[in-house]
């Protein structure tokens, strides 16, 4: 029989309230995925390269025209230059790239500083790498990092930092201030940092995305992590990327390698001649925004009260006006009684903290979030 390596790791919390909204015929703004479609453009890109043959192994590194795609993206967007062929990895969704870089970077016994609420592959990944994670809780309401606690969280046994930005679940981004502490913490170590950005394009209100990679202090020992999937509302084809400098790329790709090898082909050919269309994700921000402003406005009568939300598609609300229930027991409810399927974020805290907060999807289409709102509204 074989020993557990998690044993104390289930079925991820949005297996679990996907399963219940279908069971249930809730409507599903638990699992972050958008119900409406791809573009039609793309599809047939994808299709164009299947029928071209292009449906052997890509290179282990990505395409080289996406990854001469992304470096161009990320030199206008960011102004850095990454070298598409020694500092880019094109990845099997942002969650391989998360596993690869934790696993090159964490030996036993190292220290990984986590923020909670903290995104559920995190962990797992760290446990399997042999390391040891430490946590530092965001502050609620707004989810903001108390730099003097990270400060005192660091040890000499520190070797990564995992951040997010924008945030899932809350939705909250680092500032520019945040940077500056950021560099203060690490510029005298050998810290090393994973920089979850998936949601880089999804950020409100006219705030800047604050990537790693704008900082040369931080780019130089980060590993920064995004995702096709939240970028062109493609999340079941699993693609995403890894931005590094050469010295940590090498030992990214040694444990890439052993674990896809590669991306599907036709659709890497397909998103690099996609992205050619840049308006396809500057847009996003005020698409996004439209959507968190159509879903607040659809609720303002309801008896949640939303929490601020400056990036991501999800929206937290809290529901102490209505019930001390855990968010748990009161999510479950949620999706059984009144058919509408949020996610508890108490599950991404190690020791189960629980605000009376939910989270909910709202990359959905409008006739999805007003028929989810007015069931809201009758609780």
């Amino acid at each position: 029989m074989l020993t557990s390596k998690l044993p104390n790791v289930g079925v991820t919390i949005f297996t679990v309230m996907s399963k219940l909204a279908n069971d249930t015929g809730a409507i599903n703004l638990s699992q972050g995925f958008p119900d409406f479609d791809v573009s039609e453009e793309l599809r047939e890109l994808v299709a164009k390269y299947m029928a071209l043959g292009h449906n052997q192994y890509a290179p282990m590194q990505g395409v080289p025209s996406l990854r001469q795609r992304i470096a161009e993206k990320t030199k206008e967007l960011y102004g850095v230059s990454y070298d598409p062929e020694t500092e880019i990895t094109v990845t099997c969704g942002a969650t391989e790239a998360i596993f690869s870089a934790i696993t090159c970077a964490v030996n036993s016994g190292d220290e990984v500083i986590l923020f909670e609420p903290a995104y559920d592959a995190y962990a797992p990944d760290v446990l399997l790498a042999g390391g040891v994670p430490v946590y530092v809780r965001l502050k609620y309401p707004d989810y903001h990092v108390e730099w003097n606690e990270v400060k005192d969280a660091i040890t000499k046994k520190t070797k990564l930092l995992i951040l997010n930005s924008p945030h899932n679940p809350s939705g909250a981004i680092l500032s520019a201030d945040d940077m500056k502490a950021l560099i203060e913490l690490v510029i005298d170590t050998n810290i090393v940092i994973i920089s979850d950005e998936v949601y880089e394009h999804v950020v409100f209100d006219g705030h800047r995305h604050e990537s790693m990679t704008r900082y040369p202090e931080l780019a130089s020992r980060s590993f920064v992590i995004s995702s096709f999937g939240k970028t062109y509302h493609t999340t079941g084809w699993t693609m995403g990327y890894c931005l590094a400098p050469k010295q940590l790329s090498v030992e990214f790709q040694r444990i890439h390698q052993y674990v896809t090898f590669a991306a599907n082909t036709p659709i890497q050919l397909a998103y690099a001649e996609f992205m050619e269309k840049k308006e396809k994700y500057l847009a996003l921000p005020d698409f996004y925004q439209g959507k968190r402003d159509l879903f607040l406005s659809l609720i303002k009568d309801s008896r949640f009260i939303p929490l601020p939300c400056l990036g991501t598609y999800f929206q937290m609300l809290s529901y102490a006006d209505i019930t001390d229930e855990k968010d748990v027991d009161f999510a479950k409810r949620l999706t059984t009684k009144y058919k509408v399927a949020s996610i508890p974020p108490s599950v991404f805290y190690i020791n189960g903290d629980d605000h009376k907060v939910l989270r909910f999807c709202f990359a959905k289409k409008d006739e999805t979030l007003i028929q989810a709102a007015e069931k809201l509204c009758r609780i």
